[in-house]
């Protein structure tokens, strides 16, 4: 029943990201289409992640006190109805008016995204023992990836075959299938189900992993908000998503402009990354998992990010100094999976000092890991647009080698220890 539960949250995680990627691929068309510049998508990639942004905390504290089962269906809902509004809306609306309906629904789809990863922590939580939680966070972050390499080459064929519109409309229709099924299967916990068994709670041991507290108070939310390894953990997340972001959201934009291929030859490779960032993540879970328990929670987790992501500096370098134009998409793919090991080392290591308000210190994580997004989104909008696409990468190397470094300063065992005491 934990694997049946988790592939739910798989899903959700798959279904928000071909939601989020999808706009970027729709935007080689929509700007003639709809007479806007590239500087207006940047925009429009922005409001999505300044809502998306904003709500990873608070998101986590509400989904503490609502239960994963109902938060799903409300936050599942309105990210529907908010990504059928692109595709619409320019059929009522255009100039002014259309760009300002189209930025509050990204602003919308993007809060009601935000909490997806904070609240599936919370579950992760309770449905699994904690050498398992690099595992499951590892793979849920595959289904991010594999979201994101789908979309490119589907988006791509769909606009090609007939147009952005429909496109964006009919891959957003299979989230309503996801929501009704969890809103009938899912359970908050595995004491609520009733296809548990026994002997799978026995697994969970004599001691079962911490479940999360509804009850979470403003003097815990403030005591998370001083925490030394959330501070340093979310300062070091949000420098490795400025490449996570740059990779996964320009890669498209990129191929064209810069290295010259066509729409469906972008749209195929576009997708070569984020499949490498799959299995990266994917890898980087289940390696995170090994060398906790054989190394212990701090020593284990830091091992995959302090090697990972300095080389994730150097294959920018050598991306953009490539002069066959594969050879830069195998470093941008290769790039993009040393980056997706360290998902399930940076979300366990957050579950471990948050334990029972995990799904609220895993909103402060996710904060920063999207700050990342919003920083590097007007950097890259406006690099790209002025042809600088070199700039823009090698600025990813400097944010990689910092990522790194804080890895040095973080503990995840000591709030651990306090909460044992």
């Amino acid at each position: 029943m934990r694997w049946k539960i988790f592939l739910f949250l798989f899903g959700f995680g798959f279904i928000a990201y071909v939601q989020q990627r999808s706009l970027t691929v729709a935007s080689y068309r929509m700007m003639p289409d709809l007479g806007l510049t590239q500087m207006q998508i940047g925009w429009l990639e922005e409001a999505l992640l300044v809502g998306y942004t904003a709500m990873q905390f608070p998101g986590g504290v509400i989904g503490q006190r609502l239960g994963a089962r109902l938060m799903f269906v409300v936050i599942g809902l309105i990210a529907f109805a908010s990504c059928l509004v692109t595709p619409l809306a320019p059929l009522v609306l255009q100039g002014s008016a259309l760009l300002g309906v189209l930025l509050a629904a990204q602003l919308m789809a993007g809060a009601a995204q935000g909490p997806i990863f904070p609240v599936s922590t919370g579950v992760f939580q309770t449905w699994f023992t904690p050498d398992k939680w690099p595992l499951v966070q590892g793979f849920q972050s595959m289904g991010l990836g594999l979201g994101a390499s789908f979309t490119p080459p589907l988006i791509a064929w769909l606009m090609t075959a007939f147009d952005w519109r429909r496109a964006l409309a009919w891959t957003t229709l299979p989230a309503l299938l996801l929501i009704a099924w969890w809103a009938w299967y899912g359970r908050n916990s595995p004491a609520e189900h009733p296809a548990v068994s026994a002997e799978e709670l026995a697994e969970l041991g004599a001691e079962p992993p911490p479940s999360v507290d509804s009850a979470i108070s403003w003097s815990r939310m403030w005591a998370l908000m001083k925490n030394r390894d959330v501070l340093v953990l979310t300062a070091s997340y949000l420098c490795m998503n400025y490449v996570y972001y740059l990779l996964a959201n320009w890669c498209f934009l990129y191929l064209i402009q810069e290295r010259h291929f066509t729409v469906l030859q972008s749209g195929m490779l576009a997708g070569t990354p984020p499949l490498a960032a799959a299995i990266g993540a994917g890898v980087g879970g289940w390696l995170a998992s090994v060398l906790g328990k054989r190394y212990g929670i701090r020593r284990g987790l830091r091992i995959l990010p302090l090697i990972s992501l300095p080389a994730a500096g150097v294959l920018q370098f050598v991306a953009v100094d490539a002069a066959n134009a594969y050879l830069a998409v195998a470093a941008l793919a290769l790039c993009f999976a040393c980056v997706e090991l360290n998902e399930g080392p940076y979300w366990a290591a957050i579950m471990h000092v948050g334990r029972a308000d995990a799904m609220a210190a895993s909103g402060l994580l996710n904060t920063g890991g999207n700050a990342g997004g919003l920083v590097a989104t007007p950097i890259v909008a406006y690099l790209s647009g002025h042809h600088a696409w070199t700039p823009a990468f090698l600025i990813g190397a400097g944010f990689a080698l910092a990522s790194a470094a804080g890895w040095l300063l973080v503990d995840p065992t000591r709030r651990a220890a306090a909460d044992a005491v």
